[in-house]
């Protein structure tokens, strides 16, 4: 099953933004993961994916209903992506997600 950091290129930032904290650190260059380059699924596709409906409860976490429902509490991130909702922050009670299934179409569609 895909990871979230599954084929991504490391790259090396020596970029000036980070100067201060290369110093705190005494070193040149940072070594990161490149940001994924994911696409929101169209129409046509999310009408091809099982939607579960969830209504957000004090105490839920992304992480949480990514093990329930996928098995996997590393999929978080496909929960927060699908819901436009970035973090658990942007997400109150009461607020209702779509936890798109299957796990292996919608990683498909996002990496697409």
């Amino acid at each position: 099953m895909a990871q979230r950091y599954q084929d991504r290129p490391i790259i090396t930032n020596d970029d000036e933004l980070y100067e201060a904290l290369l110093e705190k650190r005494h070193i040149k260059k940072l070594r990161q993961y490149a940001s994924p380059h994911l696409r929101y699924p169209t129409v046509a596709e999310i009408s091809t994916l099982t939607r579960t409906k969830y209504i957000w409860k004090t105490g839920d976490r992304y992480y949480k209903l990514a093990d329930r429902y996928y098995g996997s509490p590393r999929h978080w991130w496909i929960i927060a992506f699908y819901n436009q909702k970035p973090t658990e922050a942007h997400v109150k009670t009461g607020d209702i997600l779509y936890i798109p299934l299957p796990l292996e179409r919608i990683l498909q569609y996002l990496e697409m």
